[in-house]
C-alpha cells in the first residue's frame, strides 16, 4: 500500500513538473523602446545640455581672466597679483565643484525619470506572466543558453502592452539617436 502511494506520489510530481510553464523577454529592450524612455531621454539631453553650456559659461570666465592675467602680470602689485591668482583659483575649485555635482545630479535625474518605467514594464510584464500560467519569467539579457522549445518568448506580448510599435528595434532606436546626435553636433 505505501509503495503504491509512493508512486502515486512520484507520478504526480512528475506530472507536475513537466506541466510547468517558463517564459522569457528581453526586459532591456523593452524598457529602452518605451514611448515614456523617449521622453527620459530627451528630458535627461536637456539636461546634459544646459551642464554643458553652465560648464563653458564657466571655463569661458576663467580662460578671459586667466588671459588678462597673463597679459598683464608684470604690471601688478604683489597684492593684486595674489588676489588674481586667488580668483583665480575660486574659479576652478568653482568649475571641479560644479562638474562633479552636475554629473551627480544628472544620474539622480536619470534614475527618477527612469524608474517609473522600470516599474510599468515589470508591472505589464507580470501581468502577463500570471495571464499566461507562466512560474518563471527569465531575463534574456543575462542568460547564457535558452532552450526555445521549453521556454516561450513573451517579449512580443509584452510590446504590444506597453505600446510600442511592431516596426521599433533597437537598431531603429540606436539610428534615431546616431541622427539626433549629428543633428545636435552640426547644429553647434
Amino acid at each position: 500500500m505505501k509503495k503504491i502511494l509512493l508512486i502515486a506520489a512520484v507520478s504526480l510530481i512528475g506530472v507536475a513538473a513537466s506541466a510547468q510553464k517558463f517564459a522569457h523577454v528581453n526586459f532591456q529592450e523593452l524598457v529602452q523602446l518605451m514611448p515614456e524612455s523617449d521622453q527620459a531621454r530627451a528630458v535627461i539631453q536637456e539636461s546634459q545640455k544646459n551642464a554643458q553650456e553652465s560648464y563653458q559659461e564657466m571655463m569661458n570666465e576663467f580662460q578671459d581672466k586667466y588671459a588678462k592675467y597673463q597679459q598683464n602680470v608684470n604690471s601688478y602689485t604683489p597684492a593684486t597679483r595674489k588676489s588674481k591668482e586667488d580668483e583665480l583659483t575660486q574659479i576652478q575649485q568653482r568649475i571641479q565643484e560644479f562638474s562633479q555635482n552636475v554629473e551627480q545630479e544628472l544620474q539622480e535625474q536619470q534614475q527618477q525619470l527612469m524608474e517609473p518605467i522600470y516599474k510599468k514594464a515589470q508591472d505589464k510584464m507580470n501581468e502577463i506572466a500570471k495571464a499566461g500560467g507562466y512560474i518563471y519569467v527569465f531575463d534574456r539579457g543575462s542568460l547564457l543558453y535558452i532552450d526555445e522549445a521549453q521556454s516561450t518568448d513573451i517579449t512580443g506580448e509584452c510590446r504590444k502592452a506597453l505600446g510600442i510599435p511592431e516596426s521599433r528595434t533597437l537598431e531603429s532606436l540606436q539610428a534615431e539617436l546616431a541622427a539626433q546626435a549629428q543633428a545636435a553636433a552640426a547644429a553647434n
